[in-house]
């Protein structure tokens, strides 16, 4: 069926964006009763214009221009862009004269011309201050992140903790107390991607009520409340949950039905990583539907999956359940990442009950011998249902001991040193309790199947990182180096599971619809020239699990807020991202 609802903001933005860029340009007559969006491609009809070719700081010409609607291409057509901004899509005169007095002429023969990518649901958060540039989001196309997801932002903190870290930097800047302050500290450093936040349930739970599971009592929902309100009004795109994880799982649904009334009010958009993705993920999206519906809120489900072979056949069910809440008028759509394995934290194999409190806490169950028992039995069932321990692989670890594990499986671990799996992972658990694992627990024609729907799109669920300094330290999933060109040339190029031009709306118009950026996620006049150009035939990822840190061939050029940033594999020093 046609998602009306989901292209509700962008039909209205196009238009806005049109009628504005009416009063300016000339265009043949009846071509602007045409130009309305869903007509056909919306660069058919923008034509030469009455601007000079003076106007102009960048041209982009003879690439295959994709407006990001949906619609067939424009071959051959030229973008015009002038502070910052698209100003004409056309034929826009002599190529070698307008290269005489413009200041940046882009060939892109035999290229894509897109609008920038937007990836929806990111962990990048405090990484972009140590890679401002955007590293290996910039090198894959991402012109915009959106972050804070999965319950974890950084921000908002206690007023205690908040005095306690007063006179401290935190990567430079003032030690920030809420999204405010992290905004400032991400515009002093200056970006080279654009960037925007949800505020962390997780972590609000945690400044306000603990990291216990206790019920909040009335004293402590109004005070979220309240943080939540001024988040909100700060710039907070929503709130995001993370219910498989400490210690946002201990609130209970009404608790966050609450909160949710305060992002509906402000039409923000709630971001789910479900309570279960595996046994129960069916009532998992049950449960993420009936919150939305008592909430009215706008529902995101995050990185959606059917995890472990137990549960692959449920992924057309899945997408019934959501396709059923969509007729109903629920306000819903999902990512997913084009990987068959997720990412998180090796403490994924204490049960959720036993993750409560601080760190030390936790470890001291693990080395309860009581405890340890029942958290043992429940990291042996997790193996059984991951297909054993040769599917964890353990990332990079901090300690000098545990280096010889990075990069391994649980399986070659245990071979090294002669432990069972679950005496290998409370090792590692007791050493190194943040640790990041990857599980492959996921089919790929899911993901083909999920990626391909009307309601989805790819987003990274990963990080900026870069291949040197600080962050080339760890051991990232490839995700955050590959997603969108993975997405490009295995899923599109190869495996075929729709045309590029869809694909690139899943990319651009599609995920800026659900945020709610009225200005960017197309080529329009009027819009934001943040433009990714990229050859179909050659994107493809580098990246491996061993060797994540690498950038993807493909992407040419990125264009950031009219800022020529990439070219050809290169950063051109130009840090022209802003919080949108």
């Amino acid at each position: 069926m046609e998602n009306k609802n989901l292209k509700q903001n962008l039909d209205e933005s196009t238009r806005m964006s049109r009628r504005g860029f009416l009063k300016t340009a000339s265009f043949a007559a009846g071509a602007a009763g045409a130009a309305m969006f869903g007509a056909s491609s919306v660069g058919t009809f923008l034509t030469s214009c009455t601007t000079t070719k003076e106007h102009f700081d960048t041209i982009i010409a003879n690439g295959v221009v994709y407006c990001g609607d949906g619609k067939a291409p424009m071959k051959g057509a030229m973008v015009g862009i002038k502070d910052g901004k698209i100003v004409e899509i056309g034929k826009l005169g002599n190529l070698k004269n307008l290269s005489e007095h413009c200041k940046n002429v882009i060939d892109a023969e035999g290229l894509a011309v897109s609008p920038g990518f937007i990836d929806i649901h990111s962990h990048t958060d405090t990484n972009l201050l140590i890679a401002p540039d955007g590293g290996s989001k910039l090198y894959q196309g991402v012109t915009t992140d959106i972050g804070g997801n999965c319950g974890d932002s950084p921000f908002p903190y206690s007023d205690e903790y908040f005095a306690s870290k007063q006179g401290t930097l935190r990567h430079g800047f003032p030690f920030w107390k809420d999204i405010d302050g992290f905004y400032e500290a991400l515009r002093a450093k200056k970006i080279g991607i654009n960037y925007k936040s949800y505020t962390g349930q997780g972590q609000l739970r945690s400044a306000v009520v603990g990291d216990n599971a206790v019920k909040a009592t009335p004293e402590q929902m109004k005070k979220m409340i309240e943080i939540l309100e001024a988040e909100m009004a700060m710039g907070s795109l929503g709130l995001s949950c993370g219910l498989e994880y400490a210690p946002g799982s201990y609130a209970s649904n009404d608790e966050i039905v609450e909160l949710l009334k305060v992002v509906a009010k402000h039409n923000g958009l709630f971001a789910i990583h479900m309570r279960n993705e595996d046994d129960r993920v069916e009532e998992s999206i049950a449960e993420a539907i009936d919150i939305a519906r008592k909430s009215g809120v706008r529902l995101q489900i995050s990185h959606l999956k059917a995890q472990n072979a137990a549960n692959w056949h449920k992924g057309p069910n899945m997408l019934k359940l959501i396709e059923n809440a969509r007729a109903e008028g629920i306000d819903i759509a999902f990512d997913r990442y084009p990987y068959i394995a997720f990412s998180t934290g090796m403490n994924c194999f204490v049960p959720l009950d036993m993750r409560q409190g601080s760190m030390e806490e936790v470890q001291a169950r693990i080395r309860n011998p009581r405890t340890e028992k029942v958290i043992a039995e429940y990291a042996n069932s997790r193996l059984k249902r991951l297909g054993g321990p040769q599917n964890v692989l353990i990332a990079a670890c901090d300690k000098p001991e545990n280096a010889m594990f990075s990069g391994k499986n649980v399986a070659e671990c245990c071979e090294l040193t002669g432990l069972e799996p679950w005496p290998m992972i409370k090792k590692i658990l007791l050493s190194e309790y943040y640790l990041q694992m990857v599980g492959f627990a996921m089919k790929d024609e899911n993901v083909q199947m999920f990626l391909a729907h009307e309601l989805g799109m790819p987003a990274s669920d990963g990080s900026v990182y870069s291949p040197v300094g600080e962050l080339s330290k760890e051991i990232p999933h490839p995700r955050s180096y590959g997603t969108f060109p993975r997405f490009f040339g295995k899923y599109i190029r190869e495996d075929k599971i729709c045309d590029l031009q869809t694909a690139i709306y899943k990319c651009t118009a599609l995920p800026a619809s659900r945020i709610g950026l009225k200005d960017r996620g197309l080529l329009l006049p009027g819009y934001a020239a943040d433009i990714t150009i990229f050859n179909p035939e050659t994107i493809a990822e580098a990246c491996t699990y061993q060797n994540p840190h690498q950038y993807s061939p493909g992407i040419e050029h990125v264009i950031v807020n009219g800022v020529h940033t990439l070219e050809k594999g290169n950063f051109l020093g130009n840090y022209a991202g802003v919080i949108v």
